[in-house]
């Protein structure tokens, strides 16, 4: 009896959705969002103010000139996670993201643990720009707006902010308002911002191609000495590094493209209005691979810019491009800068506060949060409960709390989200349709006797020769469980891999026996693995989009986010668990209980 409950307890669990779009989706939301609403909406959100600062910071101290390396390959592995993305939106139409997609593929538990994060990661996300965009303001007027906050409204409690910020709380308020108009007016604003920022940073990198000038990427010790002797403060001074356009290596480059990854993070939400865009089988894949080029054309040109105009190490990390603006001689143009910074913080906003309802009413809906959520505005039709009570929650951490250090907590689910959508287009693109299953379901007895006595008869070696040889042409059910359990085999190899690599990086350099044949042994596994989902059969139904050179492309993102994941410190980590915990508290109080998927486990 313990036994049977514990089992049936387990099925709940691992219990999938049914890889169809929602019943009457249409009827709820509006679908009129074009290809370049979700364009601005990538956009905006990913070229947030980062593109005015994170520039100076990698080049200065990580790459000099070489950071158009950098983002050249950041956005080469943001576009691992950004094809599979591209194909999930082509086959699962639906809001909800990663959220949804991991619903279908993997199972209700870990579903609700992708959703959880990712609204973890909005809430933080939409709070740290408003504070962004109020620093920037306070910074424009003279920094008076803080000394009078601080002397008015200091709580002087610990883990809260030096002062209560009302101009923050008023913007997020105000822009929720505006979310809960509908989606087109969203779009809206949201394209006038982020057309506004691309002229500014058009101007920016024109500019720089006008007075710069091609020596500073060929710098040498000798300009470096005339520039400490010229300097009034030469603690200001970078690294030198070896100068030229690579100054500080290989190594420089690989520390670089590691901080600039988070710069092409959000173009994820997307997949979020795959419920409200009109052709969403062909605008979330266009939209998702058009924002990502439109994105690394702008951080390319301006790092170019950039360091074409003032010698790398003389860039001033909290404000490059004012004060590069200033080297050359052009001093008005920082209000251009300025001006672009507003936009680019005021997209960004809207582009981090426009998925979180979404991803809230996709979770309701399926039963695992509060179905009040759920509910949609007759006349807007926009998800009016769970837009205030996002917007409210993002409103009050950009009010009382200083967000700086749980900037690394939004990475682990955005993170983690790209890694789920990853596995779901490595396991569903070997699935068989739905008729197939239903033809392999009625000769199954036949099949798994037939198997069962092929390996009593030919042991362990024709076991994997039947693994590596397929006979049929379209996935079957056998192959599809072979699929599924080589994925779920490689992201734990892939997890203990990216341990070493990142918390024994110098033992493994250093040539040590037990690293160094640990990993060998994995790489093998990996390979070896690797080459039996090759072998399986594809499912052979078009989509818009497909994403190429399967199975490599997805176990390569897998591989990056893990990786990046495993930098994270102990206490972002601990932070994490915290959030989970009480995740887990309103799922197996109330989700597990209320989850439409309970009288039909997958």
């Amino acid at each position: 009896m313990l036994c049977q409950r514990v089992r049936q307890f387990g099925q709940k669990l691992v219990r999938r959705l049914p890889l169809e779009p929602r019943e009457g989706s249409d009827s709820r939301l509006t679908r009129c969002l074009s290809t370049l609403d979700l364009v601005a909406f990538g956009v905006g959100s990913t070229l947030g103010a980062g593109v005015y600062i994170l520039a100076g910071e990698v080049a200065k101290d990580k790459a000099g000139p070489a950071i158009i390396l950098c983002f050249l390959l950041a956005a080469l592995t943001s576009m691992l996670s950004g094809l599979c993305y591209a194909e999930f939106g082509a086959r699962v139409p639906c809001s909800g993201s990663a959220y949804l997609y991991s619903y279908v593929t993997v199972g209700e538990l870990c579903a609700f643990t992708t959703g959880w994060t990712l609204i973890l990661s909005y809430v933080i996300g939409s709070a740290s720009v408003a504070r962004a965009w109020s620093s920037a303001v306070d910074s424009l007027a003279g920094n008076r707006i803080s000394q009078v906050l601080q002397g008015s409204f200091s709580p002087q409690v610990p883990h809260l902010a030096k002062y209560l910020d009302f101009f923050s709380l008023g913007l997020v308020l105000l822009l929720t308002g505006l979310l809960v108009l509908g989606a087109r007016e969203s779009a809206l604003v949201t394209k006038v911002f982020t057309g506004l920022n691309l002229l500014v940073l058009s101007f920016v990198i024109l500019c720089g191609f006008i007075k710069g000038d091609v020596r500073h990427w060929q710098l040498t010790g000798q300009d470096y000495e005339l520039a400490k002797n010229g300097s009034n403060d030469t603690s200001s001074l970078g690294p030198l590094g070896s100068g030229g356009f690579v100054p500080f290596g290989f190594d420089g480059i690989l520390r670089g493209a590691a901080t600039c990854f988070y710069a092409f993070v959000g173009f994820d939400c997307i997949a979020t209005a795959g419920e409200e865009a009109r052709n969403p089988q062909r605008s979330i894949p266009l939209g998702t691979v058009i924002s990502l080029f439109i994105c690394f054309l702008a951080y390319f040109g301006v790092s170019a810019a950039l360091t074409l105009m003032v010698p790398y190490y003389q860039i001033h990390s909290d404000s490059p491009l004012p004060q590069a603006f200033l080297y050359v001689g052009w001093a008005p143009a920082r209000y251009v800068v300025a001006a672009g910074t507003l936009s680019a913080l005021s997209s960004s906003l809207l582009g981090s506060m426009f998925p979180m309802p979404r991803v809230l009413l996709a979770m309701a809906e399926d039963g695992l949060l509060f179905r009040g959520l759920a509910r949609i505005h007759p006349r807007t039709h926009t998800p009016i409960v769970a837009t205030i009570v996002s917007g409210t929650l993002a409103a009050l951490m950009a009010f009382l709390f200083e967000l700086s250090d749980l900037v690394d907590l939004m990475s682990i689910g955005t993170l983690l989200a790209y890694s789920l959508v990853a596995f779901s287009v490595l396991v569903l693109r070997y699935q068989p349709d739905k008729k197939t299953k239903l033809e392999i379901t009625e000769t199954k007895p036949e099949f798994e006797t037939s198997s069962f006595e092929s390996v009593l008869e030919g042991g362990t070696s024709k076991t994997l020769k039947s693994l590596c040889i397929t006979v049929n042409s379209s996935p079957t059910r056998k192959s599809g469980q072979v699929v599924y359990g080589c994925a779920l085999l490689l992201a734990l190899l892939l997890t203990i891999l990216c341990l070493i690599l990142a918390q024994w990086p110098n033992r493994l350099v250093a040539g040590d026996p037990g690293f160094t044949a640990v990993t060998g042994l994995l790489l093998l596994l990996i390979l070896g693995t690797t080459v039996i989902i090759w072998r399986q059969p594809q499912n052979p139904t078009p989509l818009h989009f497909k994403v190429p050179a399967l199975p490599v492309l997805p176990l390569l993102s897998i591989s990056v986010n893990i990786y990046l994941m495993l930098q994270m410190t102990p206490t972002t980590w601990a932070q994490f668990g915290i959030w989970m915990v009480i995740g887990f508290a309103i799922y197996f109080g109330y989700g597990i209980r209320h989850s439409l998927e309970k009288t039909g486990d997958q």
